[in-house]
Protein backbone atom coordinates (compact mmCIF):
# COMPACT_ATOMS: atom_id res chain seq x y z
CA UNK A 1 0.00 0.00 0.00
CA UNK A 2 1.29 3.61 -0.53
CA UNK A 3 0.28 6.71 0.91
CA UNK A 4 -0.51 8.31 -2.90
CA UNK A 5 -0.82 6.82 -6.31
CA UNK A 6 -0.21 8.79 -9.25
CA UNK A 7 -1.45 8.35 -12.92
CA UNK A 8 -0.57 10.38 -16.15
CA UNK A 9 -2.50 10.13 -19.35
CA UNK A 10 -0.17 10.18 -22.49
CA UNK A 11 -0.85 10.65 -26.32
CA UNK A 12 2.19 11.17 -28.30
CA UNK A 13 4.12 12.76 -25.33
CA UNK A 14 7.20 14.84 -25.80
CA UNK A 15 9.98 12.35 -23.88
CA UNK A 16 11.67 15.66 -22.27
CA UNK A 17 8.18 16.47 -21.35
CA UNK A 18 8.02 13.35 -19.46
CA UNK A 19 11.72 13.81 -17.85
CA UNK A 20 10.59 16.97 -16.25
CA UNK A 21 7.38 15.29 -14.68
CA UNK A 22 9.26 12.08 -13.29
CA UNK A 23 11.74 14.51 -11.66
CA UNK A 24 9.26 16.54 -9.89
CA UNK A 25 7.84 13.54 -8.59
CA UNK A 26 10.85 12.15 -7.49
CA UNK A 27 11.38 15.08 -5.18
CA UNK A 28 9.09 13.67 -2.41
CA UNK A 29 9.42 11.40 0.36
CA UNK A 30 6.35 10.16 0.16
CA UNK A 31 5.72 5.99 -0.79
CA UNK A 32 4.13 6.04 -4.27
CA UNK A 33 3.53 4.62 -7.76
CA UNK A 34 2.86 6.21 -10.61
CA UNK A 35 1.06 4.88 -13.94
CA UNK A 36 1.45 6.07 -17.21
CA UNK A 37 -1.37 4.75 -19.73
CA UNK A 38 -0.82 5.24 -23.37
CA UNK A 39 -3.11 6.00 -25.51
CA UNK A 40 -0.50 6.42 -28.30
CA UNK A 41 -0.93 4.30 -31.77
CA UNK A 42 2.02 2.85 -31.34
CA UNK A 43 3.96 2.04 -27.21
CA UNK A 44 7.44 4.04 -29.09
CA UNK A 45 7.53 5.77 -25.84
CA UNK A 46 7.77 2.44 -23.78
CA UNK A 47 11.50 1.76 -23.89
CA UNK A 48 12.32 5.74 -23.26
CA UNK A 49 9.77 6.27 -20.66
CA UNK A 50 11.39 2.56 -19.05
CA UNK A 51 14.49 4.46 -18.79
CA UNK A 52 13.23 7.48 -17.59
CA UNK A 53 11.35 5.85 -14.85
CA UNK A 54 14.08 3.46 -14.08
CA UNK A 55 14.35 4.32 -10.12
CA UNK A 56 10.72 4.45 -9.42
CA UNK A 57 7.88 2.63 -9.15
CA UNK A 58 5.99 3.04 -12.34
CA UNK A 59 4.07 0.63 -14.47
CA UNK A 60 3.41 1.19 -17.78
CA UNK A 61 0.49 0.52 -19.53
CA UNK A 62 -0.25 0.55 -23.26
CA UNK A 63 -3.81 0.69 -24.32
CA UNK A 64 -3.31 0.14 -27.74
CA UNK A 65 -5.84 3.14 -29.04
CA UNK A 66 -7.07 6.44 -27.78
CA UNK A 67 -9.98 5.73 -25.33
CA UNK A 68 -10.88 8.77 -23.90
CA UNK A 69 -8.80 10.74 -20.62
CA UNK A 70 -10.98 9.60 -18.25
CA UNK A 71 -11.47 6.29 -19.50
CA UNK A 72 -7.43 5.92 -18.94
CA UNK A 73 -7.20 7.44 -15.78
CA UNK A 74 -9.94 4.74 -14.48
CA UNK A 75 -7.67 2.08 -15.64
CA UNK A 76 -5.39 2.95 -13.08
CA UNK A 77 -7.89 3.83 -10.27
CA UNK A 78 -9.33 0.04 -10.76
CA UNK A 79 -5.87 -0.72 -9.04
CA UNK A 80 -5.08 1.82 -7.31
CA UNK A 81 -8.23 3.03 -4.85
CA UNK A 82 -8.36 -0.14 -3.20
CA UNK A 83 -5.05 -0.21 -2.31
CA UNK A 84 -3.54 3.38 -1.56
CA UNK A 85 -4.84 6.74 0.92
CA UNK A 86 -4.83 9.22 -2.28
CA UNK A 87 -4.49 9.68 -5.75
CA UNK A 88 -3.34 11.93 -8.06
CA UNK A 89 -4.25 12.61 -11.52
CA UNK A 90 -1.60 14.37 -13.38
CA UNK A 91 -1.25 15.97 -17.13
CA UNK A 92 2.12 15.36 -18.63
CA UNK A 93 3.14 18.84 -18.61
CA UNK A 94 2.92 19.53 -14.56
CA UNK A 95 6.22 20.23 -12.70
CA UNK A 96 6.49 21.18 -9.64
CA UNK A 97 8.67 21.90 -6.68
CA UNK A 98 9.85 19.43 -3.44
CA UNK A 99 7.83 19.52 -0.55
CA UNK A 100 4.34 20.33 -2.81
CA UNK A 101 3.23 16.49 -2.70
CA UNK A 102 3.81 16.50 1.18
CA UNK A 103 2.52 19.54 1.92
CA UNK A 104 -0.90 18.73 -0.24
CA UNK A 105 -0.86 14.63 1.92
CA UNK A 106 -1.04 16.91 5.36
CA UNK A 107 -3.75 19.03 4.22
CA UNK A 108 -5.52 16.11 3.43
CA UNK A 109 -4.77 14.33 6.49
CA UNK A 110 -5.79 17.23 8.55
CA UNK A 111 -9.04 17.84 6.81
CA UNK A 112 -11.10 14.72 6.72
CA UNK A 113 -14.21 16.43 4.65
CA UNK A 114 -12.19 17.19 1.50
CA UNK A 115 -12.64 15.27 -0.79
CA UNK A 116 -10.37 17.07 -3.75
CA UNK A 117 -8.04 19.46 -3.91
CA UNK A 118 -5.68 21.42 -6.07
CA UNK A 119 -2.84 23.36 -5.98
CA UNK A 120 -2.35 27.06 -7.20
CA UNK A 121 -1.71 26.70 -10.89
CA UNK A 122 0.84 29.16 -12.60
CA UNK A 123 2.07 28.79 -16.19
CA UNK A 124 5.49 28.60 -16.49
CA UNK A 125 6.22 32.16 -16.67
CA UNK A 126 4.99 32.28 -13.52
CA UNK A 127 1.28 33.82 -13.88
CA UNK A 128 -1.67 32.69 -12.26
CA UNK A 129 -4.47 30.15 -14.34
CA UNK A 130 -7.39 30.63 -13.16
CA UNK A 131 -8.49 26.87 -12.55
CA UNK A 132 -11.51 27.58 -10.28
CA UNK A 133 -15.18 27.78 -11.60
CA UNK A 134 -18.55 27.76 -11.01
CA UNK A 135 -20.57 24.76 -12.11
CA UNK A 136 -21.21 26.13 -15.67
CA UNK A 137 -24.40 27.14 -17.56
CA UNK A 138 -24.21 26.24 -21.21
CA UNK A 139 -23.76 29.82 -21.87
CA UNK A 140 -20.25 29.87 -19.96
CA UNK A 141 -18.63 26.84 -21.54
CA UNK A 142 -19.77 27.65 -25.09
CA UNK A 143 -19.32 31.80 -25.51
CA UNK A 144 -16.13 31.72 -23.49
CA UNK A 145 -14.37 29.86 -26.69
CA UNK A 146 -15.07 33.45 -28.53
CA UNK A 147 -12.78 36.24 -26.90
CA UNK A 148 -15.68 38.87 -26.88
CA UNK A 149 -15.06 42.02 -24.92
CA UNK A 150 -18.51 42.12 -23.61
CA UNK A 151 -18.71 38.20 -22.27
CA UNK A 152 -15.27 39.90 -20.20
CA UNK A 153 -17.33 40.09 -16.88
CA UNK A 154 -19.42 36.73 -17.03
CA UNK A 155 -16.26 35.31 -17.85
CA UNK A 156 -14.39 36.94 -14.46
CA UNK A 157 -17.33 35.56 -12.03
CA UNK A 158 -17.10 32.06 -13.93
CA UNK A 159 -13.60 31.90 -12.96
CA UNK A 160 -14.25 33.56 -9.54
CA UNK A 161 -11.12 36.22 -10.59
CA UNK A 162 -12.64 38.46 -7.71
CA UNK A 163 -11.81 36.03 -4.56
CA UNK A 164 -8.08 36.83 -5.80
CA UNK A 165 -6.83 33.21 -5.86
CA UNK A 166 -5.65 33.88 -2.30
CA UNK A 167 -7.08 31.63 -0.09
CA UNK A 168 -8.90 28.29 0.60
CA UNK A 169 -11.68 28.17 -1.63
CA UNK A 170 -14.62 25.38 -1.97
CA UNK A 171 -15.37 25.40 -5.40
CA UNK A 172 -17.30 23.24 -7.17
CA UNK A 173 -15.10 22.51 -10.51
CA UNK A 174 -11.52 22.34 -10.29
CA UNK A 175 -9.57 21.62 -13.35
CA UNK A 176 -8.61 18.02 -14.20
CA UNK A 177 -4.61 19.01 -15.13
CA UNK A 178 -3.40 18.14 -10.92
CA UNK A 179 -6.42 16.51 -9.12
CA UNK A 180 -5.55 14.83 -5.24
CA UNK A 181 -8.00 13.09 -4.13
CA UNK A 182 -9.05 10.92 -1.38
CA UNK A 183 -8.96 7.53 -2.63
CA UNK A 184 -12.30 6.47 -0.21
CA UNK A 185 -14.21 9.57 -1.16
CA UNK A 186 -13.45 8.28 -4.91
CA UNK A 187 -15.08 5.06 -4.03
CA UNK A 188 -17.86 6.50 -2.99
CA UNK A 189 -18.94 9.00 -5.67
CA UNK A 190 -17.58 7.03 -8.22
CA UNK A 191 -14.66 7.36 -11.32
CA UNK A 192 -14.69 9.34 -14.43
CA UNK A 193 -17.62 8.77 -16.25
CA UNK A 194 -16.23 7.39 -19.43
CA UNK A 195 -19.39 8.76 -21.63
CA UNK A 196 -16.71 12.03 -21.75
CA UNK A 197 -14.18 11.16 -24.49
CA UNK A 198 -12.28 14.50 -23.01
CA UNK A 199 -12.96 17.76 -21.69
CA UNK A 200 -15.90 17.94 -19.43
CA UNK A 201 -14.75 14.82 -17.02
CA UNK A 202 -13.22 17.02 -14.58
CA UNK A 203 -16.23 18.75 -14.57
CA UNK A 204 -18.74 16.22 -13.75
CA UNK A 205 -15.85 14.57 -11.20
CA UNK A 206 -15.79 17.80 -9.20
CA UNK A 207 -19.03 18.55 -9.39
CA UNK A 208 -20.01 14.62 -7.87
CA UNK A 209 -17.43 15.20 -5.17
CA UNK A 210 -18.18 18.35 -4.11
CA UNK A 211 -21.89 17.06 -3.08
CA UNK A 212 -20.41 14.85 -0.38
CA UNK A 213 -17.32 17.23 0.04
CA UNK A 214 -15.16 19.75 0.22
CA UNK A 215 -13.74 20.57 -3.17
CA UNK A 216 -10.79 22.31 -2.18
CA UNK A 217 -8.60 25.30 -4.16
CA UNK A 218 -5.57 25.22 -2.02
CA UNK A 219 -3.21 28.16 -2.91
CA UNK A 220 -0.42 27.45 -0.31
CA UNK A 221 1.57 25.43 -2.79
CA UNK A 222 1.94 26.06 -6.24
CA UNK A 223 2.90 23.51 -10.08
CA UNK A 224 3.28 25.04 -12.92
CA UNK A 225 1.48 24.09 -16.15
CA UNK A 226 2.04 24.76 -19.70
CA UNK A 227 -1.52 24.07 -20.73
CA UNK A 228 -1.45 23.97 -24.29
CA UNK A 229 -5.37 24.78 -25.11
CA UNK A 230 -5.14 22.45 -28.11
CA UNK A 231 -9.11 23.28 -28.62
CA UNK A 232 -8.81 26.89 -29.00
CA UNK A 233 -6.36 26.10 -31.72
CA UNK A 234 -7.13 22.80 -33.56
CA UNK A 235 -10.25 22.49 -35.50
CA UNK A 236 -10.50 18.75 -34.52
CA UNK A 237 -10.00 18.76 -30.86
CA UNK A 238 -12.57 22.00 -31.14
CA UNK A 239 -15.56 19.73 -32.13
CA UNK A 240 -14.43 17.01 -29.93
CA UNK A 241 -15.07 19.56 -27.10
CA UNK A 242 -17.77 20.86 -28.43
CA UNK A 243 -19.54 17.26 -28.89
CA UNK A 244 -18.19 16.26 -25.36
CA UNK A 245 -20.14 19.33 -24.14
CA UNK A 246 -23.35 18.09 -25.31
CA UNK A 247 -22.99 15.22 -23.67
CA UNK A 248 -22.07 16.99 -20.51
CA UNK A 249 -25.59 19.23 -20.40
CA UNK A 250 -27.97 16.20 -21.74
CA UNK A 251 -26.87 14.44 -18.54
CA UNK A 252 -26.76 17.27 -15.91
CA UNK A 253 -29.13 19.66 -17.56
CA UNK A 254 -28.91 22.23 -20.00
CA UNK A 255 -30.90 25.94 -18.98
CA UNK A 256 -32.82 24.19 -16.32
CA UNK A 257 -30.27 22.88 -13.31
CA UNK A 258 -31.89 23.82 -10.11
CA UNK A 259 -28.76 21.82 -8.32
CA UNK A 260 -26.58 24.00 -10.25
CA UNK A 261 -27.82 27.29 -9.41
CA UNK A 262 -27.96 26.33 -5.63
CA UNK A 263 -24.58 25.39 -5.57
CA UNK A 264 -23.23 27.90 -7.37
CA UNK A 265 -25.31 30.62 -5.54
CA UNK A 266 -24.02 29.21 -2.36
CA UNK A 267 -19.75 29.14 -3.43
CA UNK A 268 -21.02 32.92 -4.18
CA UNK A 269 -22.56 33.62 -0.89
CA UNK A 270 -19.46 31.93 0.76
CA UNK A 271 -16.72 33.98 -1.01
CA UNK A 272 -18.92 37.39 -0.35
CA UNK A 273 -19.73 38.00 -3.94
CA UNK A 274 -23.18 39.82 -4.93
CA UNK A 275 -25.44 36.66 -5.89
CA UNK A 276 -27.61 37.80 -9.28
Amino acid sequence: MCELSISVVLYKNNVHQLEQLVTSISKTNLSYKIYFIDNSPSDGIRSSLKEITKKQHAEYIFTGRNIGYGAAHNIALEQAVGQNKYHLFLNPDITFDKGVLEDMYRFMEANKDVGQAIAKVLYPDGSLQYVCKLIPTPFNLFFRMFPVPLLKKYNQKFELRFSGYNKIMNVPYLHGCFMFLRCSALKEVGLFDERFFMYPEDIDLTRRMHKKYQTVFYPNVQVYHEHSKLSFKNTRMFVIHLYNLVKYFNKWGWFFDKERKKINQAVLRQLNHKVT
